[in-house]
C-alpha cells in the first residue's frame, strides 16, 4: 500500500500498474471535500516518489465515482470573497495538473456519476472508460456556478467547443451513448467488466500503443480555432446560452465566456481564466440562493428520510377514490415508481378519463425513449379501474381525491372507512378544507391526514402532508413513506385552511386583486411579476389553476381568515367567474387561448376583458415597477411569516422549498425566507408599512418586528 486515507488510497497492482482508489469513510458517495481534496495531494506525492509505477488507474469503491463538490462547504468559503474561493478551488487545480503531468499513462474506471469535479478529475485522466449504466456532466450551472477545477479547460480541447458549450451550459447529465458519440470516454462496457477493461487500455498505453503523450498536448495547448471560427462560434453559442438562461442565471453565459476567453492560450492561463469567471459567478445572488436552495433540498430529504424510518409497515398496495385528471395522475405516479393502485370512481366516465390520462403520460415516455412498450404495460397493469369496493380491505392507503366539496368529502370518507381494515390510512387531496373538520365523520380520525398532490401530478414534485390535531405519527410516517417512494418531494405541516401553500398563495392573488381594482393593469401586472422571476404572471396563473376552482378556494380561505382574507369588493376574479370565464379548461379567463403550431395553448388579449372589469376597477392607469412588485410580495411573505410563528410550517427551509416546489416560486431568489434576508427585514417592514392602508395583510408579523430589534435573519449565517 503506498497510502492509505480515509478518503482514498493507492496500491500496486500486477505489471507496473497502480490503483488510486476514492472511497471516502463513513459515506454513501465520494465527494470532493477538504479532507479528499488533502488526502489527493498526499496520495499525489506518495505516486510522484514511487519509482517502479508504470501506470496508473482511477477507480471508486462505492456504486458511484465521484458527485462533485461538497457543496456544504461552499458557504465559508464564498462568504470569505475573491481570495477565500480562490484558496477553495486552488488546491484541487494543482492535484488534476499533477494528475495530468504524471510520467505515465493514466486512465479511470467510471462506474456511476462522475459529475462537476468528479468528471473533472477524469477529464485530468488520458483515458477515460464508462460503465453502460454511468452518468458523466457538468452540472455546476444549476448552482449558479461554472466548472471551476478546469472543466471549460479540457472538456472543449476534449470534444470541441460547441459541444463542451451545450454540456457546460445545459448542466445535464450525460449518458454513455452520448459520452462516446462525443468523444468524452474512450470506451463503454459492462459494469463488472470495467475496472478490466480500464486496465487492458491503460496497458496498451504502456506498450506504446496509444499515444498518451499527444492527448495530453491537445488538453494543454491552446484550441487550433481561427478567428473567423471562433467568431461564429462563439457569437451564436452566446446568444442562444444567454437566450434560453434569461437575465436572472449569469453563469451559463460566464461558462462559455471562460471557454471563448481560454481558447487561444495554454493549460495554465486558460485555468485562471476560468478562475476569474468562477469568482464572478460564485458572488451572485442567484449563486447564493441556488447553492442554499441544494443545501434546503437536502434538509427536506433528510426530514423525509427521518419520518420513513419512522414507518412501521411499506405501502404495498394503494387504492385512489376519484378518478378522472387528478385521480389519474395519482394512480400513475404510484403505478410508475413500483407501488400497485385501485382506481375508484362511481361512474365508467371518471374510469374511462383516469386511465386515458395514465395512459397518455406513459405513451409520452414510450415516444421519447424512456420507457419500453413492455414496461408500459407492466406499470398500466399495476393500475386497477374499479366502480366497486372489492378487495379495499387489503389496502395499506387510501387517498381521497373526489370534488372539491366538503359534504361530498365527509360522506365519501365516511363510506370509505367502513370497507378497509382498521390499520388502512386513509388520506384526503384537498387542496383547501381543515383536515379536522373533514375527520369529523370518522371513527378512527387516528388514521386519517391529508396528502395534497399539486397538478399536475407527474411534473409537480411537492406532496404537502397534513396533520390533523388526531392525526397520529405513525399515519404521517406511513403517507411520507409512501411519497418517497412516488418519487416526490414530501413537507408535513399542520392543520389549517389552505394548509402552507395555498395559504401563502391566496395572499398574492389578494395583492394582485387590489391592484386591479385600484387602476392596475392585469397585463402589466403579469409581464412585471414574470420579469421579477415568476414562471406566469397572477392572472395567467388563474387561468391555469382554473378560475372557478380559485374563487372557491378563495372563499375557503376567507371563511378562515376573515380579517385578512375576506374582501369587500369585486375582485376581478369574481367578475371572469360570474361571465363564465374559466381560464384555460374551457378557452377563455383573463385571456382566451388558441392552439399554437404544436397543439398547445396560446394565451391572446381581447378588450371583452377590459370591458367586463370596467364596472369594477378603477381609471386604468400606469404603476411604478416596483409598487407592483412590492404589493404583490407583502402579502405573500407576511401570511408566510405568520405560518412559521404558528408552527404549521417547521423551518425556513421547509417553508422556501414548499413554495419552489409548488408554485414555482423563483429558485434564483432562493425562496420567500432567502428574499427577505437579502432585502433585509428591517427594510422589508419599511415596505410593508408603506402599504398599511391596505389592510392586515401588509403587515409585517410581532415575529417580524422581534426579528428586526434583535438583528436576526431567517437563515442566519448560512
Amino acid at each position: 500500500m503506498l497510502f492509505s486515507g480515509k478518503a482514498l488510497s493507492v496500491q500496486m497492482l500486477d505489471n507496473g500498474i497502480a490503483e488510486l482508489k476514492f472511497d471516502l469513510e463513513g459515506e454513501s458517495v465520494n465527494k470532493f471535500n477538504r479532507l479528499t481534496v488533502s488526502e489527493f495531494s498526499d496520495a499525489l506525492n506518495a505516486i510522484e516518489k514511487a519509482s517502479d509505477i508504470k501506470g496508473l488507474l482511477l477507480t471508486s469503491g462505492k456504486s458511484v465515482f465521484i458527485v462533485g463538490a461538497d457543496i456544504t462547504e461552499f458557504g465559508g468559503a464564498f462568504s470569505a470573497g475573491p481570495e477565500g474561493i480562490a484558496e477553495l478551488m486552488n488546491k484541487n487545480n494543482e492535484n488534476i495538473n499533477r494528475l495530468e503531468d504524471l510520467p505515465f499513462p493514466t486512465a479511470v474506471a467510471i462506474n456511476g456519476y462522475a459529475l462537476g469535479g468528479g468528471f473533472e478529475v477524469c477529464l485530468g485522466c488520458d483515458f477515460r472508460v464508462m460503465g453502460d449504466k454511468a452518468k458523466v456532466g457538468l452540472p455546476e450551472v444549476k448552482l449558479g456556478l461554472i466548472p471551476g477545477w478546469g472543466g471549460t479547460v479540457r472538456l472543449p480541447r476534449v470534444v470541441g467547443v460547441d459541444v463542451a458549450a451545450e454540456w457546460i451550459a445545459a448542466g445535464k447529465e450525460q449518458r454513455p451513448d452520448a459520452a462516446l458519440a462525443a468523444h468524452a470516454v474512450d470506451a463503454v462496457v459492462a459494469t463488472e467488466n470495467l475496472k478490466d477493461a480500464a486496465l487492458k487500455l491503460l496497458g496498451r498505453a504502456i506498450a506504446g500503443e496509444l499515444d498518451y503523450q499527444e492527448r495530453r498536448a491537445n488538453k494543454k495547448s491552446p484550441i487550433p480555432l481561427n478567428d473567423t471560427e471562433a467568431l461564429m462560434a462563439f457569437f451564436t453559442t452566446k446568444a442562444f446560452v444567454g437566450q434560453q438562461a434569461g437575465r436572472n442565471y449569469p453563469s451559463p453565459v460566464n461558462a462559455v465566456t471562460s471557454i471563448e476567453q481560454g481558447y487561444k492560450v495554454g493549460r495554465e492561463e486558460a485555468l485562471k481564466i476560468e478562475q476569474q469567471q468562477f469568482i464572478a459567478s460564485a458572488q451572485t445572488d442567484t449563486a447564493k440562493s441556488l447553492v442554499g436552495l441544494f443545501l434546503n433540498d437536502q434538509k427536506v430529504s433528510k426530514v423525509a428520510k427521518g419520518w420513513e424510518k419512522k414507518s412501521d409497515k411499506d405501502i404495498e398496495r394503494a387504492a385512489v377514490l376519484g378518478a378522472g385528471i387528478m385521480g389519474g395522475g395519482i394512480a400513475y405516479q404510484s403505478a410508475y415508481k413500483g407501488t400497485p393502485i385501485k382506481m375508484k370512481d362511481i361512474a365508467q366516465d371518471g374510469i374511462d378519463l383516469g386511465l386515458k390520462e395514465a395512459g397518455k403520460l406513459l405513451t409520452k415516455l414510450v415516444d421519447r425513449g424512456r420507457m419500453t412498450p413492455a414496461k408500459m404495460a407492466e406499470t398500466l397493469n399495476r393500475i386497477e379501474p374499479t366502480l366497486s369496493y372489492d378487495g379495499f380491505g387489503d389496502v395499506d392507503i387510501v387517498v381521497e381525491a373526489v370534488v372539491e366539496n366538503p359534504k361530498v368529502k365527509h360522506a365519501v370518507l365516511k363510506e370509505v372507512e367502513t370497507k378497509v381494515s382498521e390499520d388502512t390510512v386513509i388520506a384526503s387531496n384537498t387542496s383547501t378544507i381543515s383536515i379536522d373538520s373533514l375527520a369529523e365523520p370518522l371513527s378512527r380520525p387516528e388514521n386519517f391526514l391529508g396528502m395534497h398532490f399539486f397538478n399536475p401530478v407527474h411534473k409537480m414534485p411537492l406532496v404537502e402532508v397534513i396533520r390533523g390535531e388526531k392525526t397520529s405519527e405513525t399515519a404521517v410516517a406511513r403517507v411520507v413513506a409512501y411519497a418517497n417512494k412516488m418519487g416526490k418531494k414530501a413537507i408535513v405541516v399542520r392543520d389549517c385552511p389552505g394548509f402552507l401553500v395555498n395559504r401563502v398563495l391566496f395572499p398574492y392573488f389578494a395583492g394582485f386583486a387590489m391592484l386591479v381594482r385600484d387602476g392596475a393593469d392585469f397585463q402589466q401586472v403579469d409581464k412585471v411579476m414574470e420579469r421579477w422571476g415568476w414562471p406566469m404572471g397572477p392572472a395567467y396563473l388563474m387561468d391555469v389553476v382554473g378560475i372557478d376552482t380559485g374563487v372557491h378556494a378563495e372563499k375557503v380561505m376567507a371563511e378562515g381568515f376573515p380579517t385578512r382574507m375576506g374582501k369587500t369588493f369585486t375582485a376581478a376574479s369574481d367578475v371572469m367567474y360570474e361571465a363564465g370565464r374559466y381560464g384555460q379548461k374551457n378557452g377563455k379567463g383573463f385571456y382566451v387561448y388558441e392552439e399554437d403550431k404544436k397543439g398547445r395553448p396560446k394565451k391572446v388579449v381581447t378588450e371583452e376583458v377590459y370591458d367586463l372589469l370596467k364596472p369594477h376597477v378603477a381609471d386604468r392607469r400606469e404603476f411604478e415597477i416596483d409598487e407592483i412588485i412590492e404589493r404583490m410580495m407583502v402579502p405573500m411573505a407576511t401570511e408566510l411569516a405568520r405560518c412559521l410563528e404558528e408552527g404549521i410550517v417547521d423551518s425556513p427551509a421547509e417553508a422556501d422549498m414548499a413554495l419552489i416546489y409548488g408554485i414555482g416560486f423563483p429558485p434564483f431568489r432562493g425562496g420567500i425566507f432567502a428574499w427577505l434576508d437579502s432585502v433585509g427585514l428591517d427594510n422589508f417592514v419599511k415596505m410593508a408599512e408603506k402599504y398599511s392602508d391596505l389592510g392586515e395583510l401588509y403587515q409585517p408579523t410581532e415575529g417580524m418586528r422581534e426579528m428586526v430589534a434583535n438583528g436576526k435573519t431567517y437563515y442566519g449565517d448560512k
